[in-house]
């Protein structure tokens, strides 16, 4: 097995022996090896009190349940109208999420906090009712052991994407046992830790995100204001605009860009539009996703020529804005291909055909109020758009990408951060449940 630093870093058992289990391991000596069915009883059937028929229960549908172990108790519902069709549990009990991906990534919860007696929930999770002996809240950082989820998941049955755990590997599942008051020591110290570890881990996501709602205001400021704060502002006639400097123009957007009607050159790559990284080749788009692009074999005559720094009106600009080309080559034919009739720079227009305001500008030319609808040059015309000296353009576009830039570098680091710090409450965890390091009184009090 591979060795956990953490083991070493905190006390150990005295004495160890052999698991009699090869992927268990040793473990401490006076521990044990039980199957799981023997401390709990797996999805077990509810009785319902003639009270409780009548009151209301907490509903859990798979959403409600984060990877974290929190849960969503908001939803409570008649008995009467969840006793069939439901899975059911008790307060107390451990419920895990047994479909992929769910199980992977670790859905579950203690349901310790349930402001009902009794809940029903999505039919893909398993229930576990730790029985006499036995702590529920052991059991549950059990089931988030990464040993737990890997041989859950090397013995997961049914087609792709929708493989599940069955109860049988739960039922069967051994895991080695310490003595009650251990459990309690256990799952106490693991409780303080997780919620610090959680609460680390929530801060640095908390930063993700205000990094991320600066950056958008800073676009948005620098795109329609400039750089300059001082600068003499005008009202641009065009709701959508707002203000903006006196000396900036506002122009028809038809006279701004010109369609492009070239159809595709023979040494024209396919290319594709994308939301997250503009147009490009898709070959590339394969590199960076992982995802395989059909590519069109036949008739590539009939799709469209694009120009590098071209813009692509697609069947996800209602949604997203419109998309930059990056490289020249051949798109389909259905979508719109957007040329400069003036000099531009086009990472202005990159930022400014992406602001959330011109995409809501854009919507209001359709009929239609749903993405996946193709618009066409005749929306994109009737949006005025503004336009700075090209020198600005230059300026704001630059300004824009070194704080992105920074901003992106940092959100890596915070996410590695995070990274590390889920790996470490696994890890933790993992020593912890499974005898590798000594839970002792003091370090619960402490």
């Amino acid at each position: 097995m591979e060795k956990n630093p953490i083991a070493f870093s905190l006390p150990r058992y005295d004495y160890y022996k052999s698991s009699g289990r090869e992927f268990l391991g040793d473990i401490p000596n006076d521990w044990s090896v039980l199957r799981l069915k023997y401390a709990a009883k797996i999805n077990p059937t509810l009785l319902i009190s003639k009270d409780q028929m009548n009151s209301n229960a907490s509903f859990l549908p798979m959403e409600a349940v984060s990877v974290s172990g929190r849960v969503n108790y908001e939803i409570q519902r008649p008995v009467t109208e969840l006793r069939q069709g439901f899975t059911s549990f008790k307060k107390n009990d451990v419920i895990l999420a047994k479909i992929t991906p769910c199980f992977e990534n670790g859905k579950g919860a203690l349901l310790d906090n349930m402001p009902t007696e009794i809940g029903f929930g999505s039919t893909e999770f398993h229930v576990i009712r730790a029985q006499y002996g036995f702590d529920p809240k052991f059991l549950y950082y059990l089931t988030k052991t990464n040993l737990f989820k890997q041989l859950g998941e090397q013995l997961m049955t049914g087609s792709a994407g929708q493989k599940r755990v069955q109860t049988s590997f739960v039922s069967n599942y051994y895991f080695p046992r310490p003595a009650y008051q251990t459990q309690i020591l256990i799952s106490e110290y693991l409780r303080k830790k997780v919620e610090q570890i959680d609460e680390a881990i929530f801060i640095k996501e908390q930063q993700i995100n205000l990094l991320k709602e600066r950056g958008q205001i800073i676009l948005q400021n620098a795109v329609t204001q400039g750089l300059d704060p001082n600068v003499p502002m005008k009202n641009s006639g065009v709701n959508w605009i707002g203000s903006i400097p006196e000396h900036w123009e506002v122009r028809r957007s038809k006279f701004l860009f010109t369609q492009r009607k070239e159809k595709a050159w023979k040494d024209d790559v396919q290319l594709s539009a994308t939301q997250a990284y503009g147009v490009i080749p898709q070959e590339q788009y394969e590199q960076l996703t992982g995802k395989s692009v059909v590519k069109i074999q036949f008739h590539l005559d009939k799709r469209k020529h694009v120009e590098k720094d071209d813009f692509v009106i697609s069947m996800r600009s209602f949604q997203g804005g419109l998309e930059r080309a990056w490289s020249r080559g051949c798109i389909r034919s259905s979508y719109v291909i957007l040329k400069a009739a003036e000099k531009i720079e086009p990472a202005f227009y990159g930022y400014l055909l992406k602001l959330p305001a011109y995409i809501k500008a854009l919507q209001q030319t359709a009929s239609f109020i749903r993405d996946g609808q193709d618009l066409n040059f005749d929306n994109f015309s009737q949006v005025d758009l503004f336009i700075p000296p090209i020198n600005e353009q230059i300026e704001i576009a630059h300004y824009i990408g070194k704080f992105t830039e920074s901003a992106n570098e940092a959100v890596v680091l915070l996410e590695q951060q995070i990274e590390k710090l889920r790996e470490y409450k696994t890890s933790l965890i993992d020593s912890t449940v499974t005898g590798k390091i000594k839970i002792t009184p003091e370090m619960v009090e402490g």
